[in-house]
């Protein structure tokens, strides 16, 4: 990167100068604790400020009702932004305002402005700490949408709540979508730890809005930090109503039943009454890329972005609506801090043929131990093949001659390479018309 970018004028970045700066804080991983981001937002003039939040914490679903509260939100002549990680193709899918991506020029001013704001801050840091990628994406975010004076953001909560950096705003409404066993190294080895620290994040007589069938050891610890913060609990309802949705699937129509009740919680603090018509209007246009998303057959081929044992149960709950009854070819990656073994055991029986490959990520479970884990379940019809192109091109081959569909699953960095790094002809036949999408992305 030039010199004269570092410092941070909006004017001098470009897109690959934002992005280079992102990934260059790839290597250095996660630190935990609010204090680089309180820093951070003090010398940006305090951003979070500038507009009111909704946190959405969780372990699965946040993204989709992240992007359907905002949906719902807008069309109440509200300008909304949006929050989300991580992203599939570009990290400008992470902020959104009024339901559109950064254009490539706003996420350079927004990276380069966090980024002269991350320069001073460690300078203030001992020197082995620093300002996270995570952080400074983050910055970015709120700064831009700060700029962009937008009325109300919601905001997607990272790992945990305590100390991630989306916990320097203080949301008024809070939603916790469920709660489940994942990232235990950082969080807790069970669902009370879990639970504890999604919500630390409440905020003081902020309303609480919980998804339906929370664990009871969660909705335990929520009941208890709602009487201590004075905040209202607000339960959705099931989501189980008939209703015409863009995203498909029973668990979306449970994230959307979700968003719902927390865009009327908003709205109820401002005295704003709840416009179904305008409800009606999110389902329906409401997409989420990566999630049941279907692409240009035949053969019939699936990507979702499940990547733990509860993302995939709703997966395979959700199957029937989205693909034929046919042989299914599954092609499979998953990262190693994942419950692999238990996904498995889930995604196998419905399976004819297996090929295990590699997401785009230095933590990437190997498709050999993948292979490993489904033949001590007894499924020995499997291949490896590290790149997830090779792979899905191999399934889809094998689709075509047997009348069957693929499902692609198991990560998030699957599903983004798969979506972003496959756009040209290669060797094994797959051509952009192959990985276009079916109609909208769900």
């Amino acid at each position: 990167m030039h010199p004269h970018k570092q410092s941070g004028d909006p004017g001098v970045w470009t897109e690959a100068d934002a992005e280079r700066r992102l990934r260059s804080l790839e290597l250095f991983g996660m630190r935990f604790g609010l204090d680089r981001m309180r820093r951070m937002m003090t010398v940006l003039g305090s951003p979070e400020r500038r507009f009111e939040s909704i946190h959405v914490l969780g372990t699965n679903g946040k993204s989709s009702t992240t992007r359907m509260i905002a949906a719902i939100l807008q069309r109440h002549g509200l300008r909304t932004g949006a929050y989300l990680s991580p992203h599939l193709v570009s990290y400008r899918e992470r902020v959104r305002v009024d339901e559109h991506d950064l254009d490539p020029e706003d996420f350079a001013r927004a990276i380069a402005r966090a980024s002269w704001a991350a320069e001073r801050v460690n300078r203030t840091l001992a020197e082995d700490d620093h300002v996270t990628q995570f952080e400074l994406l983050t910055a970015g975010a709120l700064w831009h949408m700060a700029e962009r004076e937008v009325d109300v953001a919601v905001i997607e909560a990272g790992l945990g709540g305590r100390y991630d950096a989306t916990s320097v705003i203080e949301a008024g409404v809070t939603v916790l979508t469920n709660v489940g066993l994942e990232h235990t190294r950082w969080l807790g080895p069970t669902l009370t730890d879990i639970a504890e620290e999604k919500l630390a994040a409440l905020a003081e007589q902020a309303t609480l809005v919980i998804g339906p069938g929370l664990a009871p050891e969660a909705l335990a610890v929520a009941e208890r930090v709602a009487g201590e913060r004075r905040a209202q609990i607000v339960q959705a309802a099931g989501g189980q109503e008939s209703r015409s949705m863009e995203a498909r699937g029973p668990f979306q129509r449970r994230n959307f039943a979700l968003a719902r009740t927390a865009a009327e919680s908003y709205l109820r603090r401002h005295g704003i009454p709840l416009d179904e018509h305008a409800v009606e209007d999110a389902a329906a246009a409401t997409d989420v890329p990566g999630r049941l998303q279907l692409l240009d057959g035949p053969p019939p081929t699936l990507l979702d972005g499940a990547h733990n044992p509860d993302a995939v149960a709703a997966l395979v709950d959700a199957l029937p609506e989205v693909l034929p009854e046919r042989p299914l070819g599954l092609v499979l990656g998953v990262l190693e801090d994942k419950d692999a073994a238990t996904m498995l055991q889930t995604l196998l029986p419905l399976c004819e043929r297996a090929w295990f490959t590699a997401p785009p990520s230095s933590r990437a479970l190997s498709p050999a131990a993948l292979q490993s884990l489904a033949r001590q379940l007894g499924f020995e019809a499997s291949a490896c093949e590290p790149r997830p192109s090779r792979a899905l091109a191999q399934a889809r081959l094998w689709a075509r001659e047997r009348h069957g569909a693929v499902l692609a699953t198991g990560s998030v960095y699957l599903i983004g390479a798969l979506l972003g790094g496959l756009q040209k002809p290669d060797a094994d036949g797959v051509a952009p018309s192959d990985l276009s999408r079916s109609g909208s992305a769900r």
